[in-house]
């Protein structure tokens, strides 16, 4: 088992103000570009702390709001925080990538293929359209999986040839470590995970880099061994939100799929690819409460799923912009006993071979894993 690495209490606490305030920046072209729209958590930039990468909020409304700023960085790179006036800590930001210089042969961006997240780890919407999202009625109303898409700083699908051509690059110019696959649910029964097996092969037959897949439950667990035998070594399935009343408000589409066939996946799941190596991410700050959180987590954790809760990020033109982001008080008082429960799960982090839990930027529960500094 991986031990975490003791911090202090402050340190702790700064990085949880971080990602529930946001952050304004005076110099926002400081280090690695921020993103704006996508799949997934966005509206943020990575942002290095006490030695810990985070994704930090800096496009919301309530980042623009935000006690704190960064001053633009120093001739070191490093840059002051403050909150208000008065400063409380320095900070750096990840250098842009060397890979994002370079093209296709027919001219695509690397950077419209995959991205850097946090400090070592690169991501990627293989489709970047989705049957949830295409549909008003339907659509995940936190999502914004199309706003890159029609911003053109993506394409709509990245071939495996694409995917494989990139990552080689990613490794061998910018050290990255582990790989995110995740994609938008096509109009078909396995909802990706046939297009994210292809896009697996393609990979690891270029370069060896450890590999996440992210989907819906597809609609037979074979699939499972399927994925795992194409290269892929964790597996993400997102519940998102639990309550039966809040999933049928917030991700309608999604909310077809029944919580029973989650929870049947993720046992299958784990069988496949072993306990701590299957997660899913539940978000803090759109209705569910802290005590359901942690319940679910535990109901998780036994089964050998590492419960990701991560703060909700209010992302500019989705039906839920205006919702506030969930307070530091509140991700506190979850994260606080999650961490206990899962370092005692002993399905902590940093033994999760590749993936949104393993990078741990966009949420501050790895540092609960820890023990505090004396």
């Amino acid at each position: 088992m991986t031990e975490a690495l003791a911090m202090p209490e402050a340190s702790r606490a700064l990085m949880t103000e971080l990602q529930s305030q946001g952050l304004r920046l005076l110099d926002p072209a400081a280090g690695a570009a921020s993103r704006r729209g996508g799949a997934g958590p966005s509206d943020h930039k990575a942002v290095t702390v006490d030695g810990v990468t985070l994704m930090v909020p800096v496009h919301t409304h309530t980042a623009f709001s935000s006690p704190f700023v960064a001053d633009a960085p120093g001739p070191d790179g490093r840059s002051v925080l403050r909150r208000g006036s008065i400063p409380i800590a320095s900070v750096s930001f990840p250098r842009q990538p060397r890979f994002y210089a370079r093209s296709t042969a027919d001219g695509i961006p690397y950077s419209h293929i995959a991205t850097l997240h946090g400090s070592d780890v690169l991501a990627t919407t293989v489709l970047q359209t989705c049957i949830r999202y295409e549909s008003r009625r339907k659509a995940c109303r936190f999502c914004a999986i199309g706003q890159s898409l029609a911003a053109g700083r993506t394409i709509a699908h990245k071939t495996p040839a694409q995917l494989a051509e990139v990552a080689k690059a990613a490794v061998e110019l910018d050290g990255v470590k582990h790989m995110v696959m995740t994609t938008g649910t096509p109009p078909t029964p396995d909802r990706g995970a046939k297009v994210l097996c292809e896009s697996a092969q393609a990979i690891r037959a270029a370069v060896d880099l450890p590999l996440q897949a992210q989907c819906e439950p597809p609609d037979t667990n074979a699939w499972f061994q399927s994925l795992k035998d194409a290269g892929v070594d964790t597996l993400g399935m997102h519940l998102e939100v639990i309550g039966d009343e809040l999933r049928r408000e917030i991700l309608p589409g999604k909310a077809e799929v029944p919580m029973s066939r989650y929870w049947d996946a993720f046992e299958a799941a784990v069988e496949v690819f072993g306990r701590g190596q299957v997660s899913t991410y539940l978000l803090a700050g759109l209705g569910d409460s802290a005590e359901l959180l942690l319940s679910t987590s535990g109901r998780l954790l036994a089964m050998g799923v590492y419960p990701f809760v991560v703060p909700f990020v209010p992302i500019s033109g989705t039906p839920l912009e205006d919702r506030p982001a969930p307070s530091a008080e509140f991700m506190r008082s979850v994260l606080e006993p999650l961490g206990r429960l899962v370092a005692d799960a002993g399905l902590r982090a940093g033994d999760i071979k590749a993936g949104c839990g393993r990078c741990a930027a966009c949420s501050t529960l790895s540092r609960y894993e820890a023990p505090l500094a004396v």
